[in-house]
């Protein structure tokens, strides 16, 4: 800030600012576009023939249609869906988690999917019965603290997949990244595929993905080690916007409320992931 010569003067400055100053009218939506990644089932996808589908995307919809606004959906890979905010492509993105390092560039509305993270495994693979499998701990409390160490011991010197520019990729080279040999991918399914192949030992993602992909695996992949939360990692799943739009989030995030107040959340929540994740 400037420091004024005299009190006089920044008295005056401020009188003829005051005088000038016109206050900003509040942006009124109509339309707006909205960013997806098109590679996260069951979360989000694209089907054969070209279409984009999944959980996100009937939200999204519902989202809209509860907002009066006309939306227009764009897939795009993961990676640059937070840069092509920031540079007005998009007026929004879905599926985002907010986390401290995101908060720092861009806002969010309230969550529409609350969802832990943990490790997608073969069935017969050397992390099979990582310990604490199905427990919830938060990384925020200082009882995961034996957790973590036993899951470094668990992890030294295997193959973990992780999407690039995700909070699992933050956590796991926070907490992991001398213990665990930590391979990136462009999207959740590229991981998937190594670990079909038997190239990575194990992959960290979204409970849900997880689940979706042991239900496809007819037995062969299986989920292990503990539903995590807290931290770095994005476990809220929210719409994401540019910052200082407070009229958009607003009307997003109203329009999300809505949604579950009267059971709409919970009812897409069941249909594609077969259990409630929707915010209470």
């Amino acid at each position: 800030m400037k420091n004024f010569r005299s009190l006089g003067v920044g008295l005056a400055l401020a009188a003829l600012v005051g005088a000038w100053a016109v206050p900003a009218s509040a942006k009124e939506w109509k339309e707006i576009t909205i960013g997806v990644e098109g590679a996260f089932p069951p979360f989000n996808l694209t089907t054969p023939d070209g279409k984009l589908d999944g959980f996100d995307m009937d939200v999204a919809k519902e989202v809209c249609k509860r907002a009066n606004l006309k939306c227009t959906f764009v897939a795009q890979d993961w990676d640059s869906q937070i840069p092509s905010l920031l540079a007005n492509k998009f007026d929004a993105v879905l599926t985002m988690g907010p986390n401290p390092k995101r908060r720092e560039v861009i806002d969010f509305t309230d969550p529409y999917a609350i969802t832990p993270n943990t490790f997608l495994v073969a069935k017969d693979g050397p992390l099979a019965k990582l310990p604490h499998t199905g427990e919830n701990i938060s990384v925020n409390d200082a009882s995961s603290k034996p957790v973590l160490e036993e899951l470094r011991a668990k992890l030294k010197g295997k193959s973990v997949g992780v999407a690039l520019s995700t909070s699992q990729q933050q956590f796991m080279e926070e907490n992991f990244k001398n213990d665990a040999d930590l391979r990136t991918y462009k999207s959740s399914e590229q991981g998937q595929l190594d670990l079909d192949t038997g190239r990575i030992d194990a992959q960290f993602d979204n409970v849900v993905f997880v689940a979706s992909m042991v239900e496809k695996s007819k037995g062969n992949l299986v989920a292990s080690g503990p539903f995590l939360t807290g931290g770095i990692m994005a476990t809220n799943v929210c719409i994401g916007i540019r910052k200082n739009e407070p009229e958009l989030k607003e009307i997003l995030s109203k329009a999300i409320q809505s949604a579950a107040a009267d059971g709409t959340l919970r009812n897409l929540s069941v249909k594609w992931f077969k259990t409630d994740v929707s915010p209470k």
